[in-house]
């Protein structure tokens, strides 16, 4: 009991650097909550209020008045989940090769993988847009998709998960008969679950955050994902921040939700992939 309770006590330090990260992190979100209630004056008042002198709820319609929510909100579900889809088949896929199929040139092509890694993402943006405006997809669904469908990172992570599978279940299926493509299929990737969900996730939010892009390549607000979308609130003389942190509100709840359904898979997956050599 004393050796616990000594313990106990000298984990306090860890726990106070615990709770003040965890109010740090959720600060801006409940800066955001609050805002969303107040009036535009308010909102820009110095020094700022924190709670608001009169809770205005008409910030959350507003949102509806100034962007066509629903369609953007469709728009961002059919884009997250179209580009999750697509990179748990080709990432696994292309991770299940770099990872158990021998064939020449194997490390040289993954180094060329990792390499991409290494590039800030702002330098491919001016050719994947001229291949867009080549193709004729500039404000349509294909544009926000298929740029977005494969991840470097993605085959990184699951070729990790592959490689740390056990090969005698592999071996035995090639002695029943089994094809690559069947063992990948009804071997491997059962037991990448894990690191897909992982992958699942991260790709997810990834998307549904995604910013840059959707402004570059649609400028049809119908045609915009949220993000894109929200952005179009901000005004080049005057923003209405209550209005702008409503609509960032709702836009987040449907992210906030996933997160908190998959948190344990999606800390069990990083988790396992980090002890994967």
């Amino acid at each position: 009991m004393r050796e616990s309770t000594r313990r106990e006590g000298r984990m306090w330090p860890a726990h106070v650097l615990l709770a003040l990260g965890g109010i740090i992190t959720v600060f801006p979100l409940v800066w955001e909550l609050l805002t969303s209630f107040k009036s535009f004056g308010e909102s820009v008042r110095v020094p700022p209020t924190i709670l608001p002198a009169h809770w205005d709820f008409s910030n959350y319609s507003k949102v509806f008045d100034g962007v066509p929510f629903g369609r953007q909100f469709l728009n961002t579900v059919v884009m997250a989940l179209l580009r999750t889809a697509a990179q748990l088949l080709l990432c696994s896929m292309a991770a299940y090769a770099f990872a158990r199929i021998r064939f020449p040139g194997r490390g040289a092509i993954f180094l060329g993988f990792l390499a991409v890694l290494m590039v800030p993402g702002q330098l491919f943006l001016l050719p994947q847009y001229q291949i867009m405006q080549s193709l004729g997809w500039l404000d349509s669904m294909q544009a926000l998709v298929v740029p977005g469908m494969f991840s470097a990172f993605g085959t990184f992570l699951l070729r990790q998960f592959f490689m740390g599978l056990p090969e005698e279940l592999e071996e035995a299926a090639r002695l029943d008969g089994a094809n690559p493509f069947t063992v990948f299929w009804r071997i491997a990737l059962p037991l990448a679950r894990p690191g897909l969900l992982a992958l699942g996730i991260l790709t997810f939010l990834w998307s549904w955050n995604d910013l840059m892009w959707p402004l570059i390549v649609n400028t049809d607000p119908a045609k915009m994902p949220l993000s894109a979308g929200l952005a179009t609130l901000q005004g080049a003389h005057l923003t209405e921040y209550p209005v702008l942190m409503a609509g960032s509100l709702l836009a987040t709840l449907p992210v906030i939700v996933v997160f908190v359904a998959m948190q344990r898979q999606f800390i069990q997956g990083i988790a396992f992939s980090g002890m994967k050599g």
